[in-house]
């Protein structure tokens, strides 16, 4: 999720509820001590006690190959106001795993074990240490040695994506393989990969019997998908977001970010959301076909008001003078 949950999102998601804890980008951990600024610029929430504005817990997530500089940083991150450690062994990008970083650990279970305890060690024990893996590197067969791995090191708590590397975001996901590791672990293991839906839910609950799930690139796509499963299982009717109330929200989203990038960037982050939403809103694809080729903010606040207005079929325009003024 590099580059598209940033501290904004976070705010906005964590404000609309259904999400218990939240975790940040990582941050890439060389050989090198960090400043307190990197830790600080990836999660602001660092100074408002490791919370979003609605009370919402923030981890700090780390990724690297290195167990020292590693537990190095992680102590630094700890100074600088973080309350949890959140560790990556799952990113699959060939650049972070040619960089010894990510998945490409999971080819060795030891090395898993190494960072997760040296990070255990080297923090508090009253800050949480979590960890998230895949269910290995070039396939599926070391799940069980990495989960074990992390669990003998420390990690308080496990996420598992249920696709191995090389398997990417292909579907489909594989469920039981987290029951599994579930099953065979003391502690807490959170189901990951796939859950798009509230159907998915259920799915996912009934094969791997955990009471705890992660959502990335779906929560993006279905930004209340936390509240419909709350909800659910407190037996309660919930009626999920409309378009308009989405547009809305992404529309707060571009208010908020519209100083934060060059001219020429404008309206880029809520591209690439809409892309996301498209999977969940046949409206987000109009949207976006409006706007895509468009970054003058006359243009854009045109488009959001007719999705605002619930003029969902017609492209964008502008009244002539307003186009001559954007261009």
């Amino acid at each position: 999720m590099e580059g598209v949950i940033d501290h904004h999102v976070r705010a906005l998601l964590s404000g609309l509820g259904g999400i218990d804890v939240c975790v940040t980008e990582f941050v890439r951990v060389t050989h090198t001590r960090l400043p307190r600024r990197v830790f600080t610029r990836l999660c602001p929430e660092l100074e408002q006690n490791a919370m979003t504005r609605s009370g919402t817990p923030v981890r700090l997530q780390l990724l690297g190959g290195n167990s020292e500089s590693m537990a190095r940083n992680a102590e630094r991150a700890v100074r600088a106001g973080a309350r949890a450690i959140d560790l990556n062994f799952g990113c699959p990008a060939k650049t972070v795993n040619n960089s010894d970083g990510g998945a490409c650990l999971l080819q060795s279970p030891h090395r898993v074990e190494s960072i997760v305890a040296a990070v255990r060690n080297a923090v508090p024990t009253e800050i949480p240490v979590t960890a998230k893996i895949r269910l290995g590197f070039a396939d599926r067969s070391s799940y069980l040695d990495n989960a074990r791995a992390a669990e003998a090191g420390g990690a308080t708590e496990l996420a598992v994506h249920a696709r191995s590397k090389v398997d990417g975001y292909r579907p489909p996901a594989y469920w039981e393989y987290i029951g599994e590791i579930r099953a065979q672990l003391g502690i807490r293991v959170i189901a990951n990969g796939d859950l798009w839906t509230l159907e998915d839910f259920k799915r996912c609950r009934e094969v791997t019997g955990c009471d705890a799930y992660m959502f990335g690139r779906s929560l993006l796509a279905r930004p209340d998908i936390g509240l419909q499963i709350r909800a659910f299982c407190e037996g309660r009717d919930y009626t999920p977001m409309n378009w308009r109330e989405i547009a809305q929200l992404l529309y707060t989203y571009y208010q908020t970010t519209q100083t934060l990038y060059p001219a020429k960037y404008l309206g880029n982050r809520v591209k690439q959301w809409l892309a996301y939403l498209k999977l969940s809103y046949p409206e987000a694809t109009v949207f976006f076909n409006a706007i895509k080729r468009h970054r003058e903010p006359e243009v854009l606040e045109a488009a959001f008001r007719q999705q605002l207005d619930g003029n969902t079929e017609a492209p964008a325009t502008l009244p002539s003078d307003q186009k001559n003024r954007a261009a």
